[in-house]
C-alpha cells in the first residue's frame, strides 16, 4: 500500500480514536472515488445508503424548496463524513450532495459500519454526538425560519460566516465572501435579497467589501440588526 492510501483516512475525525492497524483495515474495504467540483454525489431519495468519508476537498448538504430554491443546510471539509442516517435506519437520503471543489470521497457499506460502531463504542459515542449535533441545529434553523425575516437571516449568516482578523484583534472579516447564491441557500432566502442586504449594509457603512474579502465595520450594529429588526420595518442606513 502506497503512503497516500496509508494516510486517506487519517485526517477524517470520526476515526481518530481508533488504531492505525483498524484504520488502514478499514481504508481496504472502502471504495474510492474522485469528484469533480459541482458534480452531485448523492441524490435525496437514492437508494444508496453507504457512509462517505471525505478525504479531499469539500462537499455541501444541500436540499431544494417546492419552488426550487436551493438551501444549504451543512458544509462538510476534508476529514468530515456524511450518510450515517441512512445507514442506521435503513430510509432514503434526506438531503442531496454536491462537490464544493474536487475531492476524493471513501465509502463505505451500512454494514460495515454497523460493524465498526459495534466494535469500536468510541466511534458510537462520536456518531451519537453527530446525531445530537444535527437536531440542535435544526431547531435553531426552524426558530431562525419561525421568527427571523429574510433580511435578518442574511445578516446573521454574515456574522456566522465572519472570523476574527489574525493581524488586527476586534476586527472581523470574511476572508472568501460566498457567492450571493451561496448565501442565499444558507439563509434561506433570494439572491436579490442578499444582494440588497449586503448593499444596504455597506451604504450604511456598517461592512465594506474589497474584492473577495467582506470587511465588518460595525459589528456591534450588524448583531443588532440581525437580532432585533422587525422584518416589516425598513432600516435607516443613511444615519
Amino acid at each position: 500500500m502506497s503512503s497516500e492510501q496509508q494516510s486517506r483516512l487519517a485526517g477524517i475525525g470520526l476515526l481518530e480514536g481508533i488504531s492505525d492497524e483498524s484504520r488502514r483495515a478499514l481504508e481496504k474495504r472502502c471504495r474510492w472515488r474522485r469528484y469533480a467540483a459541482g458534480e452531485q454525489i448523492l441524490d435525496k431519495n437514492s437508494g444508496d445508503r453507504d457512509v462517505y468519508f471525505v478525504a479531499e476537498g469539500a462537499v455541501q448538504v444541500v436540499n431544494f424548496s417546492m419552488t426550487g430554491r436551493e438551501i444549504a443546510l451543512a458544509r462538510l471539509p476534508t476529514g468530515g463524513f456524511f450518510g450515517e442516517l441512512s445507514a442506521i435506519d435503513g430510509r432514503p437520503r434526506s438531503a442531496n450532495v454536491v462537490a464544493l471543489d474536487n475531492c476524493l470521497l471513501g465509502s463505505l457499506s451500512p454494514q460495515l459500519f454497523i460493524e465498526q460502531i459495534v466494535g469500536h463504542p468510541e466511534l458510537a459515542v462520536k456518531v451519537l454526538g453527530r446525531l445530537a449535533g444535527i437536531v440542535r441545529s435544526c431547531d435553531e434553523r426552524i426558530m431562525d425560519l419561525s421568527t427571523l425575516g429574510a433580511v435578518e437571516r442574511v445578516y446573521r449568516q454574515i456574522l456566522l460566516l465572519a472570523e476574527e482578523s489574525p493581524v488586527d484583534p476586534g476586527s472581523w472579516l470574511i476572508r472568501a465572501l460566498p457567492t450571493h447564491k451561496a448565501i442565499a441557500a444558507m439563509a434561506s432566502t433570494t439572491r436579490e435579497t442578499v444582494a440588497r442586504s449586503i448593499s444596504q449594509l455597506t451604504s450604511g457603512d456598517i461592512v465594506e467589501r474589497k474584492g473577495r474579502i467582506l470587511y465588518l465595520r460595525d459589528r456591534e450594529r450588524l448583531e443588532r440588526l440581525a437580532g432585533a429588526l422587525d422584518s416589516a420595518q425598513e432600516e435607516d442606513f443613511s444615519r
